[in-house]
């Protein structure tokens, strides 16, 4: 295969298995077997190899010796640090790109923030809910920041989503009204250019979500191999 055919192939396969472990559709933990993987791609062994090094690199996927690759998994102290990061580092991102931030902007904010206020689907509302947080950051001028905001995000998505079904089921109200009214705090701070208001609501709502994580951590972890939530039969 012609190097820039490999590169390709190599990308297609990251992009598949990424979007599958976002999705949810691989649970943390799950075992990747690469033989089963390029034979459904309909590729070598090569691609596979490179985009799981790839998916480690994004640190969505762990590669051992002699025990293969698995979908990544945190624990509860995982995630916990991951939250602090965010807490720290997106109101940093978040000041970067306010000031910037155009009218079409907001009214792309905006509506987002609003079509998420009337989902019920967690799969749809996960979408909606990343959605409005990157519009917010769309402006910045410091990729750094940005890159370390999307690997935490990334890395965390799978128990975000396992945790917003949960406190659906035991009626905790996360994730519903509260959640959007977060999002109305952070929306009118940043559509008045408020800079320290809009970081204070943001660093209050990552914090809501860090807690009840770490809360219901134990929970979050006791899917089997293999297992876990689902996405939507409907593509998002």
């Amino acid at each position: 295969m012609h190097k820039d055919q490999s590169i390709v192939a190599s990308q297609r396969v990251a992009d598949i298995l990424a979007e599958r472990i976002l999705a949810g559709d691989l649970a943390p933990g799950a075992r990747i077997k690469q033989d089963e993987l390029a034979e459904e791609l309909e590729t070598s062994r090569i691609p596979v190899r490179d985009a799981l090094r790839m998916l480690e690199a994004r640190g969505l996927v762990t590669m051992r010796a002699n025990a293969g690759a698995r979908v990544a998994s945190l624990t509860r102290r995982d995630l916990e640090v991951s939250y602090e990061i965010r807490e720290r580092i997106e109101p940093l991102l978040l000041a970067d790109s306010v000031p910037n931030l155009t009218d079409e902007d907001i009214a792309d904010l905006r509506a987002v923030m609003e079509r998420n206020e009337g989902v019920t689907d967690v799969d749809e509302a996960i979408a909606l809910g990343r959605e409005f947080h990157w519009i917010s950051y769309r402006r910045h001028n410091t990729p750094l920041l940005a890159q370390i905001v999307e690997r935490v995000w990334d890395t965390t998505q799978s128990y975000r989503r396992a945790y917003m079904k949960l406190a659906m089921g035991l009626g905790t109200g996360d994730g519903g009204r509260t959640h959007d009214i977060e999002h109305r705090l952070l929306f009118d701070a940043i559509a008045k250019r408020e800079v320290e208001t809009a970081q204070a609501a943001l660093v209050m709502h990552i914090r809501r979500t860090r807690t009840g994580l770490v809360r219901h951590g134990h929970l979050l972890s006791e899917a089997p191999e293999g297992t876990g939530p689902k996405r939507r039969a409907a593509a998002k």
